[in-house]
């Protein structure tokens, strides 16, 4: 029998506990690309933004923070990834306290803006530690599917929190609740987690940060707009200048002596394919939330507390499916069969969601827990992929990648699958009724209250039928969508095996 001399050290008692602290910042930081859907509401009666301004109170927080994952990965490999995650964890502190007392729009948004360099420094920085606490292959896995067990339900767990803190207390209370996990995060870390770095990172690429900002920003902008406002010259022209970015962003990272996204990762197997399957599942996640929320409290009249509690239960899918995909591969199910059925069951979910009606509350929560299912059956073994086959010394930059495509494809996802809605939506509605009733469902809603009798109850009916219509038409583009993915992971990771895993299938062959 032939084993390997050298087996990895299995993580102890400190190397879990550290994970749970690891997790604190993980769960806000995605906690806080969800955490206004029922808090947006509240805002817009307090600081009266603009419908511009509202729409950047909500997406600039995660344009901000898919713009810098990349940079911030790379600045931790070079200076440390404990330290990142200190200086992220005050960062995100200080900005959420100035986000839960702004008195206008612009202050809002501008803390939002800080919030998300503040996550983009924490997220890259909790994967590549998790890469190098755990060593031993297998108990790796369980580590990264916790880690996006917590990555995904908090996404769903920030829109209950938000509904449930709105109900009792003001908006703000919903950027305070990262105070106390944020402090905590900077007394345990020093005492419980590594240090890791890079040994030889090389120069520090600064031309490289604007490039990606300027490649991510003007492409969301401009897919945002597009489907609802038609071809305009400035919509059309910010997507152009945007992939004009990402163009010479890429022959940045090829040329230089020292990119922050070193081309020899992408030469590693799998993990290209792995990149674009992990934004495609992102895609599907977030760009059902923008709808689900909506349905709950104004299609069927639920308050926000109550649409919080309901918005729960598909939560559970994440939690009961995370651990599960792990110990499928671990049994010898191959990768591609496992992240191939989790994109088939989360187009599934969207094909339920495609038959909801105006007054279909379990429809669309088996739907949402089937969709959050295979999402996370999906990205837990993608990111196991990716970090199991990456250098550890890039540790951060492999972890970007991963992020950046989960931030770039969930606020693709809203603004694609939200724009389908919105031009279904307005397409449907009757050109007599007032403007604000044929550009949203919450302002028609608030047309109908001021109309008399029937004709408020018709406007309302009509207004509740045509967002469900346009929740459907989005549902089937996104079905569509993920069953392609299925189709690209099946054939893209056929054959992928990571070193760790020939080693281990060896030595299985050899005992």
């Amino acid at each position: 029998m032939t084993t390997n001399p050298n087996p990895p050290a299995r993580a102890g008692r400190r190397e879990w506990t550290a994970l749970c602290v690891l997790m604190l910042p993980l769960l806000l930081v995605s906690m806080d690309v969800s955490v206004l859907y029922f808090a947006i509401p509240a805002i817009g009666a307090d600081l009266e933004p603009t419908g511009t301004q509202q729409l950047w109170i909500f997406d600039m927080y995660g344009f901000v923070l898919a713009g810098l994952l990349m940079t911030m990965g790379s600045v931790g490999d070079r200076i440390g990834r404990r330290k990142l995650l200190m200086i992220g964890a005050a960062a995100f502190g200080a900005a959420s306290l100035a986000a839960a007392y702004a008195s206008n729009a612009e202050m809002l948004i501008a803390a939002r803006a800080v919030l998300g360099i503040g996550g983009a420094t924490l997220m890259p920085s909790t994967m590549a530690l998790v890469r190098t606490m755990f060593t031993d292959h297998g108990q790796r896995a369980k580590a990264i599917g916790i880690w996006s067990g917590v990555m995904t339900g908090g996404v769903a767990l920030g829109s209950v929190l938000s509904g449930v803190l709105v109900e009792h207390f003001w908006w703000g209370s919903v950027f305070l609740v990262n105070l106390p996990a944020m402090v905590m995060l900077l007394v345990l870390a020093p005492v419980l987690l590594p240090e890791s770095r890079d040994p030889a990172p090389g120069r520090f690429d600064w031309p490289s940060v604007p490039l990606s900002m300027a490649a991510v920003l003007p492409v969301i902008y401009g897919l945002k707009e597009i489907p609802s406002d038609g071809w305009n010259v400035r919509y059309v022209l910010s997507i152009t200048v945007g992939l004009l970015f990402a163009a010479l962003f890429v022959h940045r990272q090829r040329t230089t002596a020292s990119p922050l996204i070193s081309p020899t990762l992408f030469r590693v197997r799998g993990l290209a394919p792995a990149v674009v399957l992990n934004l495609v599942a992102l895609f599907g996640m977030m760009g059902s939330a923008i709808f689900t929320t909506q349905y709950l409290q104004s299609v069927l009249g639920k308050s926000a507390l109550e649409a919080a509690l309901w918005g729960l239960l598909p939560s559970v899918a994440i939690g009961a499916l995370a651990p599960v995909s792990a110990q499928l591969v671990q049994k010898g199910v191959p990768r591609a069969a496992v992240v191939t059925a989790g994109f088939v069951m989360a187009a599934g979910g969207y094909a339920l969601l495609a038959l909801a009606g105006p007054d279909s509350l379990w429809l669309v929560l088996t739907a949402c827990g089937v969709l959050a299912g295979g999402v996370i059956t999906a990205t837990t073994q993608i990111a196991d992929l990716m970090m199991t086959a990456a250098p550890v010394e890039r540790a951060g930059t492999a972890s970007s990648l991963f992020e950046t495509g989960a931030e770039f494809g969930g606020a693709l996802g809203m603004a694609v699958l939200g724009s389908i809605g919105t031009a279904i939506y307005r397409h449907e509605m009757p050109a007599t009724v007032p403007a604000p009733a044929r550009e949203t469902l919450g302002g028609a809603l608030a047309v109908a209250q001021q109309l008399p009798g029937r004709a408020g109850d018709a406007l309302t009916t009509a207004a509740r039928e045509a967002f469900t219509h346009g929740m459907q038409g989005a549902a089937i583009a996104a079905a569509g969508v993920l069953a392609g993915a299925a189709a690209l992971a099946a054939v893209t990771l056929r054959r992928v095996r990571v070193r760790e895993e020939e080693t281990e299938e060896r030595e299985k062959a050899l005992a």
